[in-house]
């Protein structure tokens, strides 16, 4: 490797590791503000809040890393354009593919990690917080729960209760409210029990009280006194979305569902993108001397924009059936290499090879 294409690198290489930092802890100072209030509510196990945030984490950096490549090619290319770095460079008699060659050699590991992370590390994260999420919201573990306070989950269920004593799973002075399609039922009782805290069969034993049925449609409405009264809760159940994120790409790949396609097409793409997106920042760095290194961002991130939003669109559209499985979601990187084609030309890269 020669020695300009090792300082490009180098300086890439700091400012990549410095940027996908501060990225991570932004992201996860955001999710563990989430989660935390999650927890506040009753929604979520105090417990598991870490390993949550642990797994989102592992999630973004499939987005987070080729930003924070994207980026730093854009700003320290920018910089070396500002400073006439570049230009000194091009007077040693090094040619315009020193500096995609630097950036190859950092963008190839960094996209095959990124596809890595899509195809496999992905699902898995989805899976450990589907599987934490439903453990924590479906079985009735009162130690996570607050005394006179409404404690809610995602399956429409809510807690309330004067007291409560995690040790004996005992709940005194309980209301009870569930939500279906077409009813809502509210359970008022003296004490609860916890009979079973699975979360496949979460089942309480209500004493003395009154339950009140309301159907949303009709008069099928009811009011029931109650000495003893066994209740089975509805388990939690995750979105079909998060179910299908947290799928092996073998099971997406069996499927003939448009909308497993998409996801599978998506973790698929996301390599090849985030060296298409490196390279596409070196054109993009060009900038006259001393205009200031920062002058790159504005078309960087418009540029991004763009990539971001067409994917997710392509990815809605695939899902839907509006646009065809062939090119699906891979209309976004075909679009990018004709338009690094475009740039290459228009730099006189591929000209000067033609010459030589």
């Amino acid at each position: 490797m020669k020695l300009i294409e090792r300082y490009i690198m180098t300086s890439i290489q700091r400012l990549v590791a410095t940027l996908v930092g501060f990225l991570i802890f932004i992201f996860a100072s955001y999710c563990a503000q989430r989660y935390l209030t999650d927890a506040a509510n009753g929604t979520l196990a105090l417990d598991v809040v870490l390993n949550v945030v642990f797994y989102k984490v592992l999630i973004a950096l499939e987005m987070l890393l080729p930003v924070g490549l994207y980026v730093s090619v854009g700003v320290t290319l920018g910089q070396m354009y500002t400073d006439s770095e570049i230009t000194a460079i091009s007077a040693s008699g090094a040619t315009p593919s020193c500096l995609y060659r630097a950036v190859i050699f950092l963008a190839i590991p960094l996209s095959i990690l990124v596809m890595l992370l899509s195809l496999y590390g992905r699902p898995w994260a989805y899976a450990q917080i589907y599987q934490l999420e439903q453990q924590s919201q479906s079985e009735l573990d009162v130690r996570h729960l607050q005394a006179r306070k409404f404690n809610i989950n995602n399956n429409g269920r809510m807690i309330l209760a004067r007291q409560i004593d995690p040790d004996a799973a005992h709940l005194s002075d309980t209301l009870i409210y569930t939500s279906s399609d077409n009813r809502t039922s509210i359970f008022r009782a003296s004490s609860v029990d916890v009979v079973d805290p699975s979360p496949s069969t979460p089942t309480v034993m209500l004493h003395t009280g009154t339950a009140y049925v309301l159907a949303h449609q009709g008069r099928d409405d009811n009011e029931q006194v109650f000495r003893n009264l066994k209740l089975n809760l509805k388990p939690f159940d995750q979105s079909d979305e998060v179910k299908r994120k947290a799928k092996s790409v073998a099971t997406l790949s069996r499927s003939s569902a448009p909308a497993d396609a998409a996801e599978l097409q998506w973790r698929e793409s996301r390599g090849v993108s985030a060296l298409l997106m490196a390279l596409l920042a070196v054109p993009l760095s060009r900038v006259r001397p001393r205009q200031g290194r920062f002058s790159t961002l504005l078309p960087l991130t418009l540029l991004f924009v763009i990539i971001f939003y067409g994917g997710n669109i392509c990815r809605t559209l695939v899902a839907n059936g509006a646009l065809p499985v062939t090119p699906g979601l891979w209309l976004v990187p075909l679009l990018m290499l004709a338009g690094l084609f475009l740039l290459l030309i228009r730099d006189g890269t591929l000209l000067w090879k033609i010459r030589r």
